[in-house]
């Protein structure tokens, strides 16, 4: 048996991991030419380490967790999870503290949420249909103006009217603001059995040097259990052994030539849409245009290197002016002060929510460096003298879009594979298009690698949930079984057109 991982994020690198340590023949080919992880790798620039978009490790997955241990060890540290709201020159604690709120909001507008809030619990909108008319009823139009719209809006590029209210109710599902305001009078401790509000979570683990550290650290991992994997090959041909023993691998390396490899398993975290077009023979063509229609929201980081005024200590900051571009801050010392080499310095990550090929995406580096700049200026957490340098990194494909026919897409792809290209395995965000975290990639490849080494199909991977948690073994906080039907396609939704 032998096994080709396509990707060296944390479903790639997951598989690779758990199928080497049994003895397992594994290649993992990566098309970054210098890093490893993915989206969840660690960028760097002059000593300074940044992470692309902030990566929590935290899972519902005692199996999860403890194969982060493994691979990280004592470079796996606990961290303080602290995040807060951008507003009007102000920084509001999140989850919502009433006295904070009250105080910085000053008493006319918090009457005026007040009054808002109560109007919209004595008077709903019936039947709400989009995004704003499902949080105005949950929160009162004020809250929501202040505290939903504008990030929302510079996340997914859709205004909240256009927004499905389905998405809303999953995604902020289990948080109101009565819990809100009881979890802050509360603390954080909870009742036995009470499960976790994830939104609420107030420690993370965290690698000393970002997450990029965790799969630099697989992948030596691999290479001693006897693995193999190159950096810097782009895959542009799969094509299925017409005697049935195999796959034949075609890949593409920076200087042009190609390379070839045979494996009896294809494990691919690749974008769906790619996989399906490097197939061969490629599948029908009502399967081929539904891949094409498969569509990504990408974004980019500007890090920009500041003299270290301590403005603010959190992880990182939602953004909620209109005014700037810019939808959220990291603060990368705050995530571990060994990504910052020089103690008197910071680095603040800049994210920028966009489509790959327009106006911001195609931008000049300098342009977006000196726009980054003004905005944090702008936005009063840094003045001009004290920032120093800065550079750019893009991620394409950072969010699978989840569009009107993209169900029926996915689904016609999957029944495609299943049943004409046995062998072949998709796993992780892209490779299964679902928007969902590490965590849950990392499920999706250790029960392929089950499956492999089983010989047959004992997990449909597709029946994970955003937990992470397989629904035939995962337990609640009770310890009884969670019933299959509530877990409904394994996934977390992803904003809809209403």
């Amino acid at each position: 048996m032998s096994v080709l991982c396509i990707g060296a994020g944390p479903a790639g690198l997951t598989a690779a991991y758990l199928l080497s340590r049994q003895g397992v023949p594994v290649t993992v080919l990566e098309q970054d030419a210098q890093y490893v992880g993915g989206i969840s790798r660690t960028a760097t620039y002059r000593g300074f380490a940044f992470d692309i978009g902030g990566h929590r490790f935290f899972s519902k997955s005692a199996e999860v967790e403890a194969l982060w241990q493994e691979i990280l060890g004592e470079d796996f540290l606990a961290r303080p999870r602290k995040s807060r709201i951008h507003y009007r020159h102000r920084l509001f604690d999140y989850p919502l503290r009433p006295w904070d709120a009250f105080s910085k909001l000053g008493p006319l507008e918090a009457a005026r949420c007040v009054l808002s809030y109560a109007r919209a619990r004595l008077a709903p909108v019936p039947a709400p249909r989009n995004f704003t008319d499902w949080v105005t009823n949950k929160f009162g139009r004020r809250l929501f103006e202040i505290f939903f719209r504008t990030y929302t809006e510079k996340v997914w590029g859709m205004r909240c009217e256009e927004i499905s209210a389905d998405w809303a109710a999953q995604r902020i599902k289990g948080l109101s603001l009565s819990k809100a305001i009881l979890q802050a009078f509360r603390g954080t401790r909870r009742a036995p059995g009470q499960p976790v509000i994830k939104t609420l979570i107030d420690r993370f683990h965290y690698p000393r040097r970002g997450p990029g550290m965790m799969w630099e650290a697989a992948t030596e991992k691999v290479r001693a259990q006897g693995g193999t994997g190159e950096l810097g090959v782009d895959v542009v041909g799969l094509r299925r052994q017409p005697d049935g023993a195999g796959w034949l691998v075609t890949a593409r390396g920076a200087d042009g030539a190609e390379r070839r490899f045979e494996c009896e398993h294809v494990i691919s975290s690749m974008p769906m849409r790619a996989l399906v077009a490097a197939l061969d023979p490629p599948p029908p063509a009502a399967v081929r245009e539904a891949a094409e229609g498969l569509r990504y929201r990408d974004f980019l980081v500007v890090a920009l290197v500041v003299r270290d005024r301590q403005v603010f200590d959190d992880n990182w900051i939602y953004i909620h002016d209109p005014q700037v571009k810019v939808g959220r801050i990291q603060n990368f010392k705050s995530w571990s002060p060994e990504m910052v080499p020089d103690p008197t310095l910071n680095c603040y990550g800049l994210e920028y929510f966009c489509f790959e090929g327009d106006g911001l995406w195609t931008a000049a580096d300098a342009d977006l460096i000196r726009l980054a700049t003004e905005e944090l200026v702008a936005l009063g957490l840094a003045a001009r003298s004290d920032i120093l340098d800065g550079t750019v990194v893009r991620q394409p494909k950072a969010y699978p879009v989840y569009d009107d026919s993209y169900r029926a897409r996915v689904d016609a792809i999957r029944g495609e594979l299943e049943a004409n290209y046995p062998g072949l395995h998709p796993v992780g965000r892209n490779g299964m298009h679902k928007y969902n975290n590490q965590d849950h990639a990392m499920m999706t490849a250790m029960l392929t690698a089950r499956n492999i080494l089983a010989g047959e199909r004992q997990y449909d991977v597709w029946a994970i949930n955003e937990d992470a948690e397989y629904h035939e073994e995962s337990r609640e906080t009770a310890g009884e079984a969670r019933p299959a039907a509530n877990v409904a396609a394994g996934e977390r939704l992803v904003p809809m057109r209403a």
